[in-house]
């Protein structure tokens, strides 16, 4: 399998979010708030619909690692996305987001997240429309590890990546699309990144990626040429701007990227080859 277009990336598919937020109400008691959200978007194709169903959370209150959930445990709780049609993640590049929905959950650790898609996800590329196949398994749920402790009285925000470079692939020669989510989970506000411009516009789209070791972390520049890419340990990295075909790629050596904070790298300008 290989990806289908080479600057096809969803990086920051957030589908779930936990955040201080001073917009939303304090949660009651002993209880904390869970806002969900979808943000940030690729920028390759025409449009990329991705129908979301629900999301289900599990918050372990014992303190006792549970690995082997069972999807039908009563501590499960299911936040429905009340919207009727599927999502067009181009309308969410450049940290816009959609809500998904919102609940409290009483204090302890988030053990798990599972995303639940229905089967109308699809691409559009020059006005034509290529569906995504969907694996019978994620209508049970796409299962994401989290292990973040929430404690009552706090509104957090964790946020879920949808990697599209990894998670849309063609199968073999009968250009059969499918749609094999690869997702991470981290708290943004705690989190580390990198984030900043590549101009000129006209080189878009840019891939953006970053490289530490065999880790690597994707995204694309939005309509300004702005680009974030959250999540990061911390540590050297390396990225690497991919554009149009009009322009050469430029690598960026030894990023530093600090625990906690997110590093402002200067505005990358790149030339025609």
């Amino acid at each position: 399998m290989k990806t289908i277009f080479s600057y096809f990336l969803l990086s920051g598919l957030a589908l779930f979010a936990m955040s201080c937020s001073s917009d939303d109400e304090t949660p009651s008691g002993g209880s904390a708030k869970v806002n969900l959200y979808l943000v940030d978007a690729p920028a390759s194709y025409d449009e990329v619909w991705i129908e979301v169903l629900a999301v289900r959370v599990k918050v372990d209150e014992d303190g006792i690692d549970d690995d082997d959930m069972d999807d039908d445990d009563s501590s499960w709780e299911e936040i429905v996305y009340d919207e009727s049609q599927p999502i067009n993640l181009l309308d969410l590049t450049g940290g816009k987001s959609e809500l998904l929905g919102s609940e409290d959950f009483p204090e302890g650790e988030i053990d798990q997240i599972r995303l639940i898609l229905g089967d109308n996800n699809y691409v559009v590329k020059n006005g034509e429309r290529f569906d995504m196949k969907t694996p019978s398994a994620q209508q049970s749920g796409l299962k994401i590890k989290v292990n973040e402790y929430i404690e009552g009285g706090v509104t957090y925000n964790l946020v879920i990546d949808f990697d599209a470079a990894k998670s849309i692939v063609e199968a073999g020669n009968s250009g059969q699309i499918i749609l094999k989510p690869v997702l991470r989970a981290y708290i943004d506000e705690v989190s580390a990144g990198v984030m900043g411009q590549v101009l000129p516009l006209e080189a878009q789209p840019v891939q953006v990626t970053a490289a530490k070791g065999d880790d690597t972390m994707n995204s694309f520049v939005d309509a300004e040429g702005n680009y974030k890419i959250s999540g990061l340990e911390d540590g050297i990295y390396s990225l690497t701007f991919t554009p149009n075909e009009l322009y050469a790629p430029v690598i960026l050596d030894d990023v530093v990227v600090e625990e906690g904070n997110i590093t402002t790298v200067n505005p990358v300008i790149l030339v025609l080859k």
